[in-house]
């Protein structure tokens, strides 16, 4: 394409010519100065058929990531590495995710390369194998998978399990500058709760009971804030409402109508959160992974903010703490 210019160009013409020119770079390059051409592909969902039959594929591997200590060694699936999510995904010692440093380091003992197709599983309805695949996806890989129905499923449907930790040469992944955009920190949340961003939509995926305040935290979690209820202007649109019976992900047209009921349709930004960050990255998968919305994970969550000083708090049970 060429593209023709007068000597003697009006302003008009000139800002039509170089829209025009813009327009063919942007065809030659591919580039777009965009948040969205920046953006790293989308996870994927793969069936458990499809990981059966490439559990000796060189160019895969398998994470398995469950929330109860023990539940890898009695047998995971075949070839599978163990990451525990309180150690290789987070910071041991301060309240982060683990350091870009520290997650290329474990990453590349696991036996990952560049081009490594990673699957994440785990128990508890992926929760913790969603929160892999945020993790990996803040760190830029660009091949990264969850497990449809996870480890109950597999076990469930009779597929086999082993005992045997397979052994890796080392990897050459390389982890990108954590992605922003996927993250939101305090300050984040609060604007949006004292109404300063209007731009953004909050979801708690907690319980209703959890987020009326009726409970501080849901039976057997040991986490917790010393206040109830929830974040000012959040919907409560529990993770489990994008879960099948048998544990896989709903069909994207049913996930979009159960969302939009709630006014998350994608028209807005969306920060998804709960207690610690664990059962919101199931949902963040949800709708940014299969819905394409742009969306957020508060990893903080309510363990972070109903433990602030000083940020708003909506508690309609009226549940105080030290009282009852």
């Amino acid at each position: 394409m060429t593209i023709h210019s007068s000597t003697r160009t009006s302003p008009q013409r000139k800002v039509r010519w170089m829209a025009a020119l813009a327009a063919v770079l942007v065809s030659a390059t591919g580039f777009v100065a965009s948040p969205v051409s920046a953006k790293v592909p989308k996870a994927t969902i793969v069936e458990a058929a499809w990981l059966e039959a490439n559990l000796n594929n060189p160019k895969v591997r398998i994470i398995e990531v469950s929330t109860d200590p023990g539940v890898y060694e009695k047998g995971h699936i075949p070839n599978a590495v163990n990451f525990r999510w309180h150690t290789e995904f987070v910071d041991p010692v301060n309240r982060d995710i683990a350091s870009r440093e520290q997650f290329q380091k474990t990453v590349r003992a696991a036996g990952i390369n560049k081009d490594t197709q990673v699957v994440l599983y785990g128990d508890k309805n992926n929760w913790f194998a969603a929160w892999g695949v945020w993790i990996f996806r803040t760190y830029g890989h660009e091949k990264v998978s969850i497990l449809n129905g996870g480890r109950d499923k597999w076990v469930k449907d009779g597929r086999a399990l082993s005992p045997i930790v397979p052994a890796a040469a080392a990897g050459n992944f390389v982890a990108a500058p954590a992605n922003r955009n996927l993250r939101a920190f305090l300050p984040d949340v609060v604007k949006i709760a004292k109404k300063e961003d209007r731009t953004t939509k909050l979801v708690d995926i907690r319980s209703p009971d959890e987020f009326s305040g009726k409970l501080f935290a849901a039976p057997g979690f040991q986490e917790l804030a010393i206040r109830a209820g929830h974040i000012p202007g959040a919907q409560n649109i529990p993770w489990s409402s994008a879960v099948s019976p048998d544990g896989t992900f709903r069909p994207a047209a049913e996930l979009k109508s159960i969302y939009s009921a709630k006014g998350i349709d994608g028209k807005k930004k969306v920060t998804v959160y709960c207690r610690i960050g664990e059962r919101a990255a199931h949902t963040w998968f949800v709708l940014s992974e299969i819905l394409g919305y742009e969306v957020k994970l508060y990893d903080g969550s309510w363990t972070e903010y109903g433990n602030a000083v000083g940020v708003p708090i909506a508690n309609p049970t009226g549940t105080v703490w030290g009282k009852g």
